[in-house]
């Protein structure tokens, strides 16, 4: 499997093995089974004749089915934004999309994800259902392998990119990593806290899953290696993400408090 070796701020280097493009494809078909399933229960609860009968003319028939096939339409959107990057196929493969840099993607990095799908995986659907509208019979061929082409553009990208990104991931600055043995980001975060812990800085949850993680290598390398400068650095930089201060005598026992507090609130929340 290709990896991505990610530099920190506070030159620490991380490494992420890429999602496969047949972890992809495959987290791909889970997430269109469960769509089609979706469309399948709506139309066999309420038949398409009943639909129909609910409105007077075609444009507010098409609305109606425009409405009910919302949730599919944005479903990548929605999940990846709610599931922290990961849509239910994609949780299914343990693989999960983050930004270039290795955090959390932004919701318009989702959002342009989103959009892009319609050159990585509906390029020529517009024109196939224009011909399939006029009647071009005699060009059936020639519709179905436009169809497949426009299908394929995303996988064909993601074999031939460096980073096994889509045209949504270029746009957007994100990868689709592999979590390795079905590990969570959290669980190369976990700190040894007792059942009595007391935590004291509630703001430590603004931070993320990888922050955190990067924020423990970070503090490791540069406890070890008596980097007081870095320590610093870090230091100022959770208080200005977590929008916290130090309470604490030294650097280093508040970067432990913070890495402690996070696990206790993540842990018990």
């Amino acid at each position: 499997m290709k990896t991505l070796q990610i530099n920190t701020t506070q030159n620490v280097n991380i490494n992420f093995t890429l999602a496969s493009e047949f972890q992809r494809v495959g987290a791909f078909l889970i997430d269109n089974v469960l769509k089609f399933a979706y469309l399948y229960f709506i139309y066999w609860v309420i038949p398409v004749n009943v639909i129909n009968a609910m409105a007077d003319d075609e444009w507010s028939i098409a609305a109606i089915h425009i409405l009910i096939s919302l949730p599919v339409t944005f479903y990548s959107l929605y999940t990846e934004s709610l599931m922290n990057g990961q849509t239910i196929g994609k949780k299914a493969l343990n693989i999960k999309v983050v930004n270039i840099g290795g955090f959390k993607p932004s919701i318009t990095d989702y959002m342009i994800r989103w959009f892009l799908r319609i050159v990585d995986f509906n390029l020529f659907f517009i024109l196939v259902v224009y011909a399939y509208a006029l009647g071009w019979d005699q060009y059936i061929g020639l519709i179905i392998v436009l169809f497949l082409i426009g299908k394929c553009i995303g996988i064909i990208s993601v074999v031939i990119s460096n980073k096994n990104q889509r045209i949504g991931d270029m746009s957007a600055n994100t990868v689709v990593i592999y979590l390795k043995d079905n590990a969570k980001f959290s669980q190369t975060i976990l700190e040894e806290i007792t059942d009595n812990y007391i935590p004291k800085y509630p703001n430590v949850i603004k931070l993320s899953d990888n922050d955190a993680r990067i924020i423990k290598d970070t503090f490791t390398v540069a406890s070890r290696t008596k980097d007081y400068k870095t320590l610093i650095k870090l230091r100022n930089k959770i208080e200005e993400v977590a929008q916290i201060k130090s309470e604490e005598s030294s650097d280093i026992d508040f970067i432990d408090k913070v890495l402690k507090d996070y696990n206790y609130y993540t842990q018990n929340m």
